[in-house]
Formats: C-alpha cells, structure tokens, sequence
C-alpha cells in the first residue's frame, strides 16, 4: 500500500510505502501526484519505506512507467530507509532512475526533505 504524504513543502510530493505494493497504488495514488508535479515542471519526490512487504509485478511495471513517462522532469528523489539492502541498491543502480535520488536513513527525515527542496 502506498499513501501520500502531506505537510510537505510546496512542489514536493511524497508517499510512505506499508505492506505489500500493488499496481492500484501506483495507477490511483502515485501517478496522478507524479503528472500534477510535472505539469507544474518537475518532480520533487519523497519516498518513506519504514519496512518492504514486497511488490506484486504489476506493480514494478507500474513503477516503471511512472519513472520514464516523465523522464526529463525528475528532479530529486529520495529513499528514506533503514532497509540496509535498498541503501546498497540504489548505490548501485541509482544512475538508472531520472534525475538525482540519494538515500537517508529514517532519522534523517527532515534532512531529505531539505535536500530534495533544494
């Protein structure tokens, strides 16, 4: 399940991830936030995964799509996890995802949301 975020700064969008992640909470929560944003030019984006149930297929391709049907507006993305291997992960294959993700830990909430402000 993925639900919104609010009290975030203007032009940032931001979404917590509980339980397991299906195509739904991509089609009906994450999309429509994601094409607002960049109607209005580019994508800030938060994301808090305090723990990973895992993720149907449908939904890694919805994931997928949201990423590259807005390639050039992605601005900063950031993973706000204390999940050791999603950390490593997108060490890994982070020059993959459009524009700049960084990971910070749970204790650092505040800190990513200054980050992708900026």
């Amino acid at each position: 399940m993925i639900q919104q975020l609010s009290g975030l700064p203007g032009g940032i969008i931001g979404f917590e991830v509980t339980d397991k992640v299906r195509a739904e909470d991509f089609r009906d929560v994450v999309l429509p936030a994601v094409e607002e944003a960049a109607q209005s030019g580019e994508v800030r984006f938060v994301v808090v995964i305090p723990e990973f149930k895992g993720m149907t297929a449908g939904a890694l391709w919805e994931d997928l799509k949201v990423a590259f049907e807005n390639f050039r507006k992605w601005k900063r993305i950031a993973l706000i996890t204390d999940i050791e291997w999603m950390h490593h992960m997108t060490t890994l294959f982070g020059w993959m995802t459009p524009g700049d993700v960084k990971t910070f830990p749970m204790s650092q909430r505040e800190q990513a949301i200054a980050w992708v402000s900026d």
